[in-house]
């Protein structure tokens, strides 16, 4: 930034000189005006070239040597080389008007003055900054010392300045030797100075016409400020336990709260369940593998069954074909070889008087799906080896993440079992169709999984949320919380890094942009996006509870301090 400023060629030339446009004076008046310009130089301006004008050296006579003339915007280095074989350079602006001269002379000392300059703002930089800075050589001596370095350090300055680096830390403890042996630069980056001292660094080689001679690095003392974030952690752990457990006590006429996400699509999911769940209609709920269908069928049956009515699960996809039947109805003792001696329950009668979910209902054989029919047209059922027939009493919710209707098309689902389970059907979307979800599910799953390894972790940078937000997320919520998961087990000093992401960079930008929160054409930068997006949540859900941060941040599932946290960078009022 300095050179442009100093070693600006038109600042250097010497503009002290004579320019003759007439070659008809004699040699002794040439003479002459050389010796009464003095000293001055004198030119002389032909046809062809521009001549420096000088006294012989034998008497009386005038000597012509040759200049090179030159444009004003020429660089330094140019009129360094060419000043190796001419002794002066003739310089003119772009329009050919004559502006100065230089000689070998009089450049060593404009640049001798700029290296002063130069050296003096350098020196006074160096003076001025908190942070340490530290500069070395090729040879690992160091060149610069600030008095940031020697807070941090303990070490002063007169007693490392133009000595080994390595005399005072050791090698394995210096990030600065990699920047110069291997010409790496680190940004940002958390680094154990001493046994008992932490420093956030940056460090960059020096550059020389390609070949690195030295190193530059700066430091930031953050022990303090990684013992404050263990405490604050710790606190955080406790809050978060103390939640839950409150949560545990705390009865809610709502039991969606425990599924998190605000987003206006996932609004409109809950208020098409809550509305089935008024009823004893059967439902089907559709959805990819992963976006939580069991937690919304729980819920459900949280709203339409009292607390002590069972619920029973049963994944249709988890069971061999010859064990359907019984898993589903039981069998009588002796039914089949190797059974229980004293039969066993079904899951029809283990669900009297509360829910049955049959989940991935899509993978149900063919013959069995003739007799779970018939229960749900009849309420009756029979066990297997059973004589007696039993009654059903229970409420079904089914799911799947298959197209049931194609199946029925192509023969592989009953049609009329289809209508009979599908009175209600309703669809959870993807977690791809509402990103601000994304944002909300991964600071909850990064604060719960943190604690869980006991792994403090200082927060998620906008660069891995952005790649967050760009991934399609073909397993939904289930496939977030891995890879939030993965992110924290490969954290290093509470970092969140891009590379330890499971997926390839390009895939990022290989998104085909369906959200449309994200697809407009502000111009403004994914960050700024998310942030207002962010702040309008936060600002309609503090509206519907007249500002009550603490009903707030209940009904967005977060901290209070997460809540009080985000308003004040978003700036809400």
């Amino acid at each position: 930034m300095f050179f442009p400023t100093f070693l600006d060629i038109n600042k250097m030339i010497c503009e002290e000189f004579v320019l003759l446009r007439d070659d008809n004076l004699s040699e002794g008046d040439m003479a002459s005006l050389v010796e009464k310009e003095d000293p001055k130089r004198v030119f002389l301006h032909t046809d062809q070239n521009i001549l420096l004008l000088s006294r012989s050296s034998e008497g009386a006579g005038i000597q012509y040597l040759p200049c090179k003339e030159v444009s004003s915007d020429v660089e330094v280095a140019h009129v360094v080389n060419d000043l190796q074989d001419d002794t002066c350079i003739f310089v003119s602006d772009s329009n050919g008007q004559p502006m100065g001269y230089l000689t070998s002379q009089v450049l060593s000392k404009k640049l001798y003055s700029a290296y002063h300059y130069l050296h003096t703002y350098i020196e006074t930089i160096l003076e001025t900054i908190d942070e340490s800075c530290t500069v070395i050589d090729r040879d690992q001596n160091v060149l610069a010392w600030t008095g940031g370095a020697e807070q941090i350090f303990s070490i002063k300055k007169e007693d490392i300045i133009g000595k080994p680096i390595t005399d005072f830390f050791k090698p394995d403890h210096l990030e600065l030797l990699n920047t110069l042996q291997d010409g790496t630069s680190v940004y940002h980056r958390q680094h154990k100075a001493r046994d008992n001292q932490v420093v956030l660094i940056n460090s960059n080689p020096v550059y020389l016409d390609e070949e690195i001679i030295g190193a530059v690095v700066s430091e930031l003392d953050i022990t303090s400020q990684i013992k404050l974030n263990k405490e604050l952690y710790k606190a955080t752990e406790r809050l978060f336990h103390l939640e839950k457990e409150v949560s545990k006590l705390t009865s809610t006429n709502d039991p969606f709260m425990k599924i998190r996400g605000s987003s206006p699509q996932l609004k409109k999911t809950f208020n098409k369940f809550k509305k089935a769940a008024t009823t004893d209609a059967n439902i089907l709920i559709y959805g990819e593998s992963g976006v939580g269908k069991e937690m919304f069928a729980k819920s459900v049956h949280a709203m339409r069954e009292d607390e002590h009515a069972p619920f029973v699960a049963i994944n249709c996809g988890a069971i061999p074909e010859p064990l359907f039947e019984s898993e589903i109805f039981g069998y009588e003792k002796g039914a089949f070889s190797g059974a229980n001696q004293n039969g066993k329950k079904g899951k029809v009668e283990l669900a009297q008087g509360g829910t049955l979910l049959l989940d991935e209902i899509g993978e149900m054989p063919l013959d069995m799906q003739v007799k779970m029919l018939r229960l749900l047209q009849e309420n009756k059922f029979y066990s297997v080896g059973g004589t007696k027939e039993k009654e059903g009493n229970f409420r079904l919710v089914a799911a799947t993440n298959q197209d049931l209707g194609t199946m029925v098309k192509e023969g592989k689902f009953r049609e009329d079992l289809y209508y009979r389970l599908n009175v209600v059907g309703i669809e959870v979307p993807p977690l791809r169709k509402r990103p601000e979800d994304i944002i909300e599910l991964t600071h909850y799953f990064l604060n719960e999984i943190s604690i869980k390894y006991n792994r403090p972790i200082h927060g998620i940078s906008q660069e891995v949320m952005q790649a967050l937000l760009h991934y399609q997320w073909p397993g939904n919520i289930r496939e977030l919380k891995n890879v939030v998961e993965r992110l924290v087990v490969f954290a290093e000093d509470g970092e969140i890094k891009l590379e330890d992401l499971p997926f390839e960079p390009k895939a990022i930008h290989a998104a085909n942009g369906t959200n449309k929160v994200f697809s407009d054409t502000t111009g403004r930068s994914l960050s700024d996006r998310l942030q207002v997006v962010e702040k309008d949540i936060i600002v309609k859900e503090l509206e519907k509870v007249n500002g009550n941060k603490a009903v707030c941040a209940e009904n967005l599932q977060v901290t209070r301090a997460t809540l009080y946290n985000r308003i004040k960078k978003l700036g809400i009022k």
